[in-house]
């Protein structure tokens, strides 16, 4: 049988860019999978290198996207509901039958950077088909964005968390991905890491002043989101969110109404207790009820020692001085 005609250029291709990352800085630490490579000045996981650069060349953004991004462990499952929901609520007005009552929110919300990974050209077919207007995830930083995202009219949604919480989520979540085996590292030395930016897709502080600064130079562009903020006070933001999105819900004469259901709807134990949610894999890494952990707010501090606070004070000052990003530190 014949190769289709993209058969030979794909695998061309795909070779470049597994020399590609073999001739990367890498790095052993949180979301290593195996590695961590330092790729445009972030770390990318060896499995995702492809993926991402697959991402940057063939991606078509579409004026009407929206796009979720965040920093790994920073409420991207709960930000992915709330976004599918909110933009879907035209073609899915009822509360009682759902997708979101019988799906993941990463099932309905993919990762380009993921999915191109394999199979490019069904992929990136199979994105272009998909129903409009398109809701979907990425957990690159905002310079490694393809173009036709940044300079297209489609909105991205941005959501981060308290840097202390970020690290105890991930530590708890990534040594139970099935992918391959990590280098085994101690609490310490993975705070170490951390410390120093070498996480998937860090550094941290990066990543957050990177979407930061742009959503205060295109506030229309960029929504800007905290994690602990949309959890004291869900109804507020979400509707911050469907403002952003300029969505017909905050036309309607019941439209607190309809914010309130959304936010029943995407409540974080509530989606943790579906039997959807609670067996079966995401892409075959991760089984779905590792996806909801506690989703607690100021947890960090069973698990961090009175230096480790001090370090990570410090380089959180340091890091975010002068951009006016702040955290509130729960304990």
């Amino acid at each position: 049988m014949l190769p289709t005609p993209m058969a030979f250029p794909i695998q061309k291709q795909e070779n470049e860019e597994n020399d590609l990352s073999l001739s990367l800085p890498k790095e052993s630490g949180l979301g290593g999978a195996p590695y961590l490579h330092l790729f445009q000045d972030f770390w990318c996981p060896t499995v995702h290198v492809q993926g991402v650069n697959n991402f940057q060349k063939h991606f078509d953004a579409k004026d009407n996207d929206v796009f979720v991004a965040s920093f790994p462990k920073s409420g991207t499952t709960w930000l992915k509901a709330l976004a599918f929901v909110i933009v879907n609520h035209h073609r899915f007005p009822s509360f009682d039958h759902h997708p979101l009552l019988s799906s993941n929110p990463h099932q309905l919300v993919s990762f380009p950077e993921f999915i191109l990974s394999h199979d490019l050209h069904d992929n990136i077919l199979s994105l272009s088909n998909m129903s409009e207007p398109r809701v979907l995830g990425t957990h690159l930083p905002f310079p490694s964005l393809p173009e036709s995202i940044t300079k297209s009219n489609c909105k991205i949604i941005y959501i981060c968390r308290n840097p202390f919480d970020i690290f105890v989520s991930a530590w708890e979540f990534f040594p139970k991905l099935k992918l391959v085996s990590l280098p085994a590292l101690t609490f310490e030395e993975t705070f170490e890491k951390y410390c120093n930016g070498i996480m998937t897709f860090g550094p941290w502080w990066s990543h957050m002043l990177g979407y930061w600064k742009e959503s205060i130079a295109r506030p229309n562009k960029v929504l800007f989101l905290k994690y602990e903020d949309l959890k004291e006070n869900s109804v507020f933001h979400v509707k911050r969110i469907v403002e952003f999105l300029d969505s017909p819900i905050i036309q309607g004469g019941d439209s607190n109404e309809v914010i309130e259901n959304i936010v029943n709807l995407c409540e974080f134990e509530k989606m943790k207790n579906l039997e959807v949610n609670k067996s079966g894999y995401i892409e075959n890494i991760t089984e779905k009820k590792n996806l909801f952990q506690k989703g607690k707010i100021g947890d960090w501090i069973n698990y961090f020692s009175p230096s480790m606070i001090e370090k990570l004070s410090k380089i959180i000052e340091e890091k975010l001085s002068g951009s006016g990003l702040s955290f509130k530190v729960h304990s």
